[in-house]
């Protein structure tokens, strides 16, 4: 049945989603030419905003949790599991007043309404995951920018989608990376939940009436810890949120 409701609900979910990519591309290019940052950011989390909500028409529920007293003013790693593309739009509108950057493939870049030209003048660090001196310069570029401006970046430190929803181990390169370049960063595990079950038949069609979960977990005390324990601590963190076992 919900496969079924899935080829009927996909249609409506991708044509909701597509429009609010097309629409916003025009208006994130105004927003970044002739009025600069600030606003070019508005148009962005709005844009996140209706690309979360899109998902009330496959009867999911949304759900970003986030207890946490974070302080203003300071730049952030936020370090979270990945599932799916679905998991990115809740960190745009609900940290937008923590200014979240991505790390993303340089591939995107091209082609995606909204969605290119975000990564390309967004503030992000697009790497190409073929070249490793490349990526590290451009997380270095990110790190220096967190540093600056106060801003913060997320990573998804498994390095690709958990399609069936287990954690892969963290690899500690693009933290450890982070914090060279930003090292009094406050670093902030988010636990994902639920968001790989949306894709679990693949992209057409969708799963309907999924429970999506995001919740910002306690900051780690980073002090006199090297990457790999951070890492770690991140993991444990995250684990203990979705109840799996770690993987060795």
């Amino acid at each position: 049945m919900n496969k079924i409701l899935g080829y009927l609900l996909s249609p409506i979910f991708y044509l909701f989603f597509g429009l609010s990519l097309v629409i916003f591309h025009p208006i994130q290019w105004i927003c970044h030419r002739w009025f600069g940052y600030e606003a070019h950011k508005k148009s962005v989390d709005y844009l996140n905003f209706f690309l979360q909500y899109s998902q009330i028409f496959l009867g999911s529920s949304l759900s970003f949790k986030n207890e946490q007293d974070l302080p203003a003013g300071v730049p952030k790693i936020f370090i979270a599991n990945h599932q799916s593309m679905y998991d990115i739009p809740a960190f745009f509108w609900h940290l937008r007043k923590h200014h979240v950057k991505f790390i993303s493939k340089i591939e995107l870049t091209k082609g995606i309404p909204s969605i290119s030209f975000n990564l390309k003048y967004g503030g992000g660090a697009n790497i190409d995951r073929k070249d490793t001196k490349q990526a590290a310069v451009e997380i270095i570029k990110l790190g220096r920018r967190l540093k600056e401006h106060n801003w913060s970046a997320v990573i998804f430190p498994e390095g690709t989608r958990a399609k069936d929803g287990k954690l892969k181990p963290f690899k500690v390169g693009g933290i450890a990376t982070l914090l060279k370049a930003a090292p009094d960063a406050l670093v902030v595990p988010v636990a994902i939940e639920n968001s790989w079950k949306l894709v679990q038949y693949g992209a057409f069609p969708l799963s309907v009436g999924e429970k999506l979960r995001w919740t910002v977990l306690k900051p780690i005390d980073t002090k006199g810890k090297t990457p790999e324990e951070i890492t770690l601590e991140a993991e444990e963190a995250i684990h203990s949120v979705l109840k799996q076992p770690l993987e060795a």
